[in-house]
């Protein structure tokens, strides 16, 4: 019988006074599954304090009659996260009898890097070193952040996390469950805990241990080599890894972390089906590259032979592209993101000086602060009346997405006077920080552009999720998709909601699946570059399909109870994809301009009128969603609303007829 069917039975049958002991008896159970400790040990465990010749003492009676420990990590983002939080408890609760204490059992922490936490984070509560791990190993602690609150005789009365909110790579927009703060109060009013131990989240305490002198596997022959060539990228000094792995005591601290997330395969992070598709920059970790971290922990994480270390990678300079050619801020002072809560998209709108069309080879954005900028979005604003292909995006920074650089003879065109609009989102991470990003360009010299990058957008803005489905699915198809040309790149959006996408297509007559992403993550958003670019010719035709999950089971959820539809914030959603494709200039300006100069010739005049017919099907197939031979701006994609609508609404209204769109549309191909 389970817990409900035992409550039924109790009221049914024996009252509720027979309920209330058997549910005693239950919270007694819990109760005693927390680990016993000896009271003696407790009181007597001193630590060194992260105040300069100083101690304290594990428990302290004297200082109140509830002892909070909490075990922290200076680098883990949840122990970031959660330290400004335990410092408002102790400001709200001090007077109280509760008394919060901070210890840091990780043996890749030194006392300085304790220091600098309580600095930058603001901490109020006393830090310890527990340099051996006596405290961790005494209390049973395993991860960071992880709470204990004991009584002042020592005894445990709650062991678990703080809170719902954040677990590795998950954030609800607040908690839905506050576990430490109900033990609290429980105990300040001499209840019984209602919950008194719950599963801690977090990394993984590196605590010291001995350390073997040799094996077969060594950090300095193989697992330097291994750490190199999937982990270093982002794990290192300045990237947006939150520690670096390219020291033998940090991975020695990290090592038991660092394989959890390799077997979840959360890390290095990836989530294309290997089994469709070629990618460029896959980051797969080979198994037997899994195998070599797994020996090495094994077998006592030998150092080994220092001699036997590969060159260090070289230092990413400040830009991934080289020296661009121009730079431009987001702003002329930096946005101050605040330590917590939830910050609307930012816009900041630059204006490029460019008096010419410039043609754009590479271009990177470097964010201020990566610990908040979650994804930073440049698109083109360009001058009323000028035409720009596809949705006017440039470039952006998202998790996981590497630099864009194209190969000699492709290039993105941006049109003189045009202007640069930054969409920055900003995650806070526990400390207030200002952010200032930039963009670096890379110019291409115009002789030598063979080749139009443009990005097309599959979007749906009519969806409509239902509370609690787990698998809703919505189809999206990319508009203004060329006939020629090659696909180079595709860049599926959800927000938290999202869980999976695939894109298909009937290429060359056969039915195929070109990406599958069975597991997408909000956190990690990759534009994924064919190995070998697909031929637009041979595409009959490409669909999207994404999929939602609206249910409970969605840690991320913010509400399964909502109907939830289009919308900017990430408690929204969009059902969106980019294409990034490229067409060449003979197909394109080149033979626009042929084109002018032969008008009579009636073969091309056809093709041509048959070029505007196609464009204005597709833009209506796309665009016109209740039928009527109009576009209105609310039916368009946001995009297209915010930065092309005007481009086509010739006469401002707000309002696209067959007439505008057949203009624009001649405009586009130089007829």
């Amino acid at each position: 019988m389970n817990t409900r069917d035992l409550t039924e039975c109790c009221v049914r049958r024996r009252g509720l006074a027979k309920l209330w002991r058997i549910c005693g008896c239950l919270l007694l159970c819990c109760a005693s599954a927390l680990p016993a400790v000896a009271v003696e040990s407790v009181q007597s465990l001193q630590l060194p304090s992260a105040v300069e010749n100083q101690s304290v003492r594990l428990l302290d009676p004297d200082a109140g009659k509830l002892h909070v420990i909490c075990f922290l990590g200076t680098e883990c983002p949840l122990a970031r996260l959660y330290g400004p939080r335990l410092s408002a408890l102790d400001a709200e609760l001090r007077d109280r009898g509760v008394r919060v204490l901070g210890v840091n059992s990780n043996r890749q922490d030194s006392l300085q890097e304790v220091r600098e936490y309580i600095d930058r984070y603001a901490i109020s509560f006393p830090m310890a070193k527990d340099y051996d791990g006596a405290a961790a190993t005494l209390l049973g602690a395993t991860r960071t952040p992880e709470v204990f609150v004991l009584d002042s005789s020592g005894k445990i009365r709650y062991q678990g996390r703080i809170d719902d909110q954040y677990r590795p790579g998950i954030s609800r927009p607040v908690a839905t469950r506050s576990e430490l703060r109900e033990a609290i109060d429980d105990l300040l009013a001499d209840r019984p805990v209602a919950m008194p131990r719950t599963t801690a989240v977090g990394c993984i305490i590196g605590q010291s241990r001995p350390l073997a002198d040799e094996g077969s596997v060594t950090f300095c022959k193989q697992v330097s080599r291994v750490l190199q060539q999937h982990c270093v990228e982002c794990h290192r000094t300045g990237e947006i890894g939150p520690f670096a792995l390219t020291d033998y005591d940090e991975v020695v601290g990290w090592a038991d972390m660092s394989l959890e997330v390799i077997d979840q395969g959360r890390m290095p992070p990836w989530h294309a089906n290997p089994e469709y598709g070629d990618f460029l920059g896959a980051r797969q970790m080979p198994a037997g590259d899994k195998q070599i971290l797994r020996d090495w922990v094994d077998q006592g994480m030998p150092y080994g032979n220092a001699n036997d270390l590969p060159e260090p990678l070289p230092p990413r300079g400040d830009w991934g592209l080289g020296t661009p050619d121009l730079v431009f801020s987001m702003n002329d002072k930096p946005y101050r993101v605040p330590a917590e809560g939830t910050v609307e998209y930012q816009y900041f709108v630059v204006d490029s000086g460019f008096t010419e069309d410039q043609w754009i080879q590479a271009a990177e954005v470097i964010p201020g602060d990566r610990s908040v900028v979650h994804h930073a979005i440049i698109f083109v604003r360009p001058p009323d009346g000028q035409r720009q292909r596809g949705v006017n995006w440039l470039t952006a920074y998202v998790p996981g997405q590497r630099i864009a650089e194209y190969p000699p003879g492709l290039a993105r065109r941006v049109p003189a006077g045009s202007k640069f609009v930054f969409q920055m989102h900003y995650t806070p991470n526990g400390s207030e920080v200002d952010d200032l990003t930039k963009v670096g360009i890379k110019l291409a010299d115009p002789a030598t552009v063979t080749n139009e990058v443009f990005t097309v957008a599959a979007i749906d803005q009519e969806f409509e999720i239902p509370p609690r489905a787990a698998n809703h699915p919505v189809k999206i198809r990319p508009g203004g998709l060329p006939k020629t040309g090659q696909l180079l790149a595709v860049a599926p959006h959800m927000h938290l909601r999202g869980k999976a996408f695939r894109l298909e297509g009937r290429i060359a007559g056969q039915q195929k699946t070109l990406l599958d992403v069975p597991a997408y993550d909000f956190n990690w958003q990759h534009s994924y570059a064919f190995a070998n670019p697909i031929d637009l010719s041979t595409v009959k035709e490409l669909t999207g399909t994404v999929w939602f999950d609206n249910s409970k089971d969605n840690l991320v959820n913010p509400d399964p109870s909502q109907y939830v539809s289009w919308g900017d914030q990430t408690w929204e959603e969009m059902a969106l994809a980019f294409f990034e494709v490229c067409q060449p200039l003979d197909g394109g300006a080149k033979k626009q301009a042929k084109s002018k100069a032969s008008s009579g010739n009636s073969v091309a005049a056809d093709a041509a009128t048959q070029r505007v017919n196609d464009f204005v099907r597709d833009f209506f197939q796309q665009m016109d969603t209740d039928g009527d031979g109009k576009v209105a701006r609310e039916e368009t994609p946001m995009a297209f609303s915010r930065y092309g609508f005007r481009k086509f609404d010739r006469d401002g209204d707000s309002i696209l007829t067959r007439q505008e769109i057949e203009q624009a549309a001649k405009q586009r191909f130089g007829l």
